[in-house]
């Protein structure tokens, strides 16, 4: 029978040595794994965390291990390339870092093995991914098991899969399924025995074999349905030999039907089913991606409690235990491999082997139902022909490997909508963040109706939308501000428009949680993205979290905006009231401030007399919430955002009424002849700057004009300071001096 040893503890570890060594340096550190060594200097930004390889040593004792025949040892996250070796020498090498992989290493097993991995996250051009907005931690950051199997044995050397695969296929009531094993070293007189269990472990179909492939129909299936039924069978298959069992291969399944319809959207068994939900990265503050089941046991909860029945799990393969989780909590999944921002013409192989890897291992899964191709990939051009062809190659291939699902892509905002790239996939959705990236809120349903009405025939969703917000706060938020308020009026905005069009075969918030981004500087918290519903520790959840709970978890709730924004100076001041309930009613010291009905939407807002304390109350039902507003007659400054290691914060710049400054959009500024010349003549020094090759951080600055569109509606201040993460960087001395030559511009008339 087959066993699996974990040998997760007390690896030796070392970032010092490239060398590969005979035997354990005590000098060196310990840990147990999983283990990013990228868990600290991966999110405190500047953009400086280690990218090269570190050496994890461990010797096996035999007498640790049961007995089998061969021994294989498996690698379920090594980030991002590896090489094994075993007693000195080289087993392995591996290209990927968040897929599983294996080596049979039979050969080299004695009565002490040492265990060596060489693994490397140091920036390439071959392996994905190379160039995205978060971090690539690296470590041996999932399980590693040795796995003893006897000599005939079910397959585990075909891109780190299961051996197993199933297929069940809808047939009025019943459900005909597939289930066919793969073999390695298989003998004359053996023989397979598959069975499959329903969820409470009754028999649905017993079937003695030597076929490798059968089919058996379950009478009456019980459909897998999403978060109202997540309902899975079992297939388990024995390899049996003179009545003792050699070895045993097992999965769960669910049986459904779906289909994505350019008007109707995502249809789950016949029935619409709406796809609302979030993005989700894997790390965590101060463990990076080295995450244990309890982590995402814990994230899955807080997405179920928004209300989700979706997750675009970016931008990567994630932990198969997280895949087990959205198959036993009903959330449809769209799965996608690193094939990100920055096309490499020699990174093609990669691609291919990333995305055999992503399906041979995750087949199986009810819960995953589109396979994603890239993401933003066309950042410098949709029409590049050695992109298009890897696009068509990796779309023919999910084909190939899999008749039952769709393929996606993750759109970047200027790409056209007439591109020959969004006519390769199946399905088709953006990632746009009009009203903080640029242009405003109000352009996000028009673009999705102008798409809609000019290809009927595309299914469109919506990949990534969102906004940042960290611990700062202001009763008049503006696009840009990073304040709570400002992040909850965007997702407020968002909501009531993919309220309204029914169309969007799916939505994802980007992100559920904030995430490591170390070239990040801005925010006020250098190294983290913070667009998430939650913070990256999972301690608070933002205001905008409970727009969702309230717009997609029927369970009744209520909930008074604003908590930590105590004091305010105005008289009068807004509050935001979030419930899914028919009416609410807030009260002031115990004083009504009025009933205000639901129209449709869970949003609702109060004006209150804002003098001394005051204790609000808000009542929905049953339900109450609680909060505290002071009266101050001088705003709080801890409130105001102070970006942590800038140069100039946008309230210590001189401006002259009427004109133009660096707290000027980069829309206003460009509307002027003379703040366009000026703007161009810096992009000819940032030109400069990267050697005369018109690129940054790999982006053609030249070719960047729709990008810098849809940064319209950042200040300049702003730009200057997300620029760092393209290697341009500008002194104090050199943002007054443009700040005073944008103070002689009148600015142009609103």
């Amino acid at each position: 029978m087959r066993t699996i040893t974990n040998i997760n503890r007390k690896w030796a570890f070392t970032k010092q040595t490239t060398e590969i060594p005979s035997a354990i340096d005590p000098k060196w550190d310990f840990v147990s794994l999983p283990h990013s060594w990228n868990a600290l200097d991966g999110q405190d930004g500047g953009n400086d965390y280690y990218r090269g390889t570190a050496i994890y040593a461990k010797e096996l004792d035999k007498e640790d291990l049961p007995e089998a025949e061969r021994y294989y040892i498996e690698i379920n996250g090594a980030n991002s390339s590896a090489d094994l070796y075993v007693n000195g020498k080289k087993y392995a090498h591996h290209d990927g870092g968040y897929s599983t992989w294996r080596c049979d290493i039979t050969e080299q097993i004695g009565l002490k093995t040492m265990l060596v991995l060489a693994v490397d996250n140091a920036p390439n051009e071959t392996v994905y991914p190379q160039m995205a907005d978060f971090t690539f931690y690296g470590g041996l950051y999932r399980d590693v098991n040795i796995i003893g199997v006897s000599a005939s044995h079910f397959d585990l050397d075909y891109y780190g899969g299961p051996g197993i695969k199933v297929t069940p296929t809808i047939d009025g009531k019943n459900a005909n399924v597939e289930v066919e094993v793969f073999l390695t070293n298989a003998k004359m007189g053996q023989y397979l025995q598959y069975t499959i269990l329903d969820a409470e472990g009754n028999t649905v179909a017993n079937v003695a074999t030597d076929e490798t492939k059968i089919h058996v129909t379950i009478e009456n299936a019980h459909l897998w349905n999403g978060r109202k039924d997540p309902y899975l069978y079992t297939a388990e298959v024995n390899l049996v030999e003179d009545k003792q069992i050699l070895d045993n291969v097992s999965t769960r399944f669910g049986c459904r039907t779906f289909e994505i319809d350019p008007n109707k959207g995502f249809i789950l068994n016949g029935e619409a089913y709406p796809l609302r939900g979030v993005s989700r990265h894997q790390d965590r503050w101060g463990i990076g991606n080295a995450l244990l089941p309890e982590h995402h046991e814990e994230d899955i909860q807080y997405i179920l409690e928004v209300g989700c029945t979706t997750i675009r799990l970016a931008h990567y393969q994630h932990a198969q235990y997280f895949y087990d989780l959205c198959d036993e909590t009903g959330l449809v999944i769209w799965a996608e491999i690193p094939y990100i921002s920055n096309h490499m013409p020699g990174g093609r192989e990669n691609t291919i082997s990333q995305m055999k890897e992503l399906i041979t291992q995750n087949y199986n899964h009810a819960s995953i139902c589109v396979w994603g191709l890239s993401n933003e990939i066309t950042m410098k051009g949709d029409t590049d022909p050695d992109l298009l062809e890897n696009h068509n190659i990796l779309n023919d291939l999910c084909h190939e490997m899999d008749k039952t699902r769709l393929t996606t892509i993750a759109a970047v905002s200027p790409c056209p909508i007439n591109s020959p790239y969004l006519q390769i996939p199946d399905v088709v959705s953006y990632n746009h963040y009009f009203g903080w990236y640029g242009g405003d809120t109000s352009m996000n349903g028009p673009w999705f109706d102008n798409f809609h009405k000019t290809h009927p025939n595309i299914p469109i969703g919506i990949s990534e939308y969102g906004c940042e917000a960290l611990n700062w706060h202001t009763s008049d938020p503006k696009q840009g501000d990073y304040t709570e308020e400002y992040q909850a009026y965007y997702h407020e905005e968002l909501i009531k428009c993919i309220h309204e069009r029914p169309y969007l075969w799916a939505t994802h918030v980007w992100n559920m949680y904030d995430f490591g981004a170390d070239a990040r500087s801005e925010g006020g918290e250098n190294g983290q993205n913070h667009k998430g519903l939650m913070t990256m520790d999972r301690k608070y959840k933002k205001d905008a979290f409970f727009a969702y709970k309230a717009w997609l978890n029927p369970e009744p709730m209520v909930h008074i905006c604003g908590k930590r924004y105590i004091d305010r100076v105005e008289d009068v001041t807004k509050v935001t009231v979030y419930s899914n309930q028919p009416a609410v009613e807030l009260f002031a010291n115990g004083e009504s401030l009025g009933v205000q009905n639901n129209n449709g939407l869970p949003f609702f807002y109060f004006d209150v007399p804002n003098a001394g304390t005051t204790h609000l109350v808000a009542v929905a039902g049953d339900l109450k919430d609680e909060s505290i507003i002071n009266k101050v007659e001088t705003f709080n400054e801890a409130y105001r955002l102070r970006e942590k290691s800038a140069v100039l914060n946008w309230f210590d710049i001189t401006e002259v009424e009427g004109h133009l400054s660096l707290n000027s959009t980069f829309k206003e500024i460009m509307g002027t002849l003379k703040g366009k010349m000026l703007v161009m003549g810096l992009f000819t020094k940032m030109m400069s700057q990267t050697g005369g090759e018109k690129k940054a951080a790999g982006f053609d600055i030249s070719a960047m004009g729709g990008m810098m569109d849809m940064l319209g509606g950042f200040t300049f201040i702003r730009l200057a300071g997300m620029m760092g993460t393209m290697n341009i960087n500008f002194t104090k001395e050199e943002l007054l001096d443009i700040n005073a030559k944008l103070n002689k511009i009148k600015a142009p008339k609103k």
